[in-house]
């Protein structure tokens, strides 16, 4: 063979290999031909994602399931609610492929299955990489296979007139069953998987881009909880797709409403709105699950943007529960949301832990709006 051709046989191979390396890159990271687009994270070009990292990472899970089995009594205390709430629901037979929701409180049957079991879902993943026991992951597929192969869309009480209420109801369900699945799907108990099937995450993976594309991408603009609980939940969604595109539209909406939400001092202006200590916590919760999705993800960005513009909004729900009159204040028997333990984790403030401790260990917000039994999953846990 003479020394053209094989520097051009050579060069055929560099080239195929380069390609080759290119086009794994592009390859999903579940094993699917959904591509793992490219995008700008703290300036860094994010190309794939640290997994479990939706609130929770490897190392955080074995060191509460350690502490917990090691009889820490503060831990065990916070693991009580996981086991209070799996313990007071029964685990779902059948699942409805239509949701109905309605505005205002209005709630069905259906409404509040899904809600429910998306909180079941959750305890029942926590409760399985504390045991190890196989029958608690396989409960926790069973809820994740249920909705999705069954759900194909939300729909209106009767004579509500809100178009957009299922696109609210997507945003704050969504990420809690995402959450659970994340777990599920990535997380080893002394190297074991739970066992979820490829086939089982593709179609969860359909499911939760139905629900983005037809409703949570639908949200309207209205400079709220609504859009920060979107954007929440296009960050969850876009970690467990592997997707930078989806994972990026969410970051963005968060950084574009945060500092329309929150005011520069800190002030809520939904407090006064709604006249409630509940609307404004969901754009809290929303913002510190938000900041910490990115934190796991290399990027504090969320929590530090704007002079930690999320810890002003709590030092302004710290003096809500201070306050007696005005529009502006909270009774001390108004519910403390979990987002409030993880928010303190991060800054570690006087009025974050003057809050946190209103309440005995945070569970579930009695609306099953956000994920819970954040004082179990976060009090303490540092660096992980």
């Amino acid at each position: 063979m003479n020394r053209t051709k094989s520097w051009l046989i050579c060069l055929g191979l560099v080239t195929l290999t380069a390609f080759m390396i290119q086009c794994k890159k592009s390859v999903a990271a579940d094993g699917t031909n959904n591509p793992v687009s490219n995008s700008s994270v703290n300036g860094a070009q994010l190309v794939s994602f640290v997994h479990p990292a939706l609130l929770n990472t490897q190392a955080s899970l074995d060191l509460i399931a350690s502490q917990t089995n090691g009889g820490d009594a503060d831990r065990t205390a916070a693991y009580q609610k996981v086991t209070d709430f799996i313990n007071s629901h029964k685990y779902p037979t059948s699942f409805p492929a239509t949701v109905v929701v309605g505005s205002n409180g209005a709630t069905s049957p259906s409404k509040n299955q899904i809600r429910s079991d998306s909180e079941l879902a959750y305890a029942t993943a926590l409760r399985w990489a504390k045991t190890g026991n196989a029958t608690y992951a396989t409960q926790t597929i069973a809820i994740l296979n249920g909705w999705a192969r069954n759900f194909k869309d939300y729909a209106l009480l009767d004579g509500d007139t809100n178009a957009n209420q299922p696109d609210l109801e997507a945003s704050w369900m969504t990420p809690t069953f995402v959450a659970a699945a994340e777990i599920i799907r990535y997380y080893k108990v002394n190297g074991q998987s739970a066992g979820w099937s490829d086939a089982d995450i593709n179609q969860f993976s359909t499911f939760i881009s139905l629900v983005k594309d037809n409703y949570i991408n639908k949200i309207p603009k209205y400079n709220n909880n609504w859009d920060a609980s979107a954007g929440y939940a296009k960050m969850a969604i876009g970690v467990f797709l592997n997707s930078t595109t989806v994972y990026q539209n969410g970051l963005d909406f968060v950084k574009t409403y945060l500092p329309v939400v929150i005011n520069p001092d800190g002030t809520l202006p939904e407090l006064c709105d709604r006249k409630d200590c509940v609307h404004y916590q969901y754009s809290l919760t929303a913002f510190a699950y938000a900041a910490e999705i990115a934190r796991l993800q290399g990027d504090n960005s969320l929590w530090t943007m704007n002079s930690n513009l999320i810890s002003k909004g709590y030092d302004f729900m710290r003096k809500a529960y201070d306050r007696t009159t005005g529009c502006n204040y909270c009774t001390v028997n108004s519910p403390v949301f979990p987002g409030t333990e993880i928010a303190y984790n991060y800054y570690k403030t006087a009025n974050l832990k003057t809050l946190r401790e209103l309440q005995p260990p945070l569970g579930v917000p009695n609306d099953n709006t956000f994920l819970g039994f954040t004082t179990y999953t976060h009090f303490g846990v540092t660096g992980l």
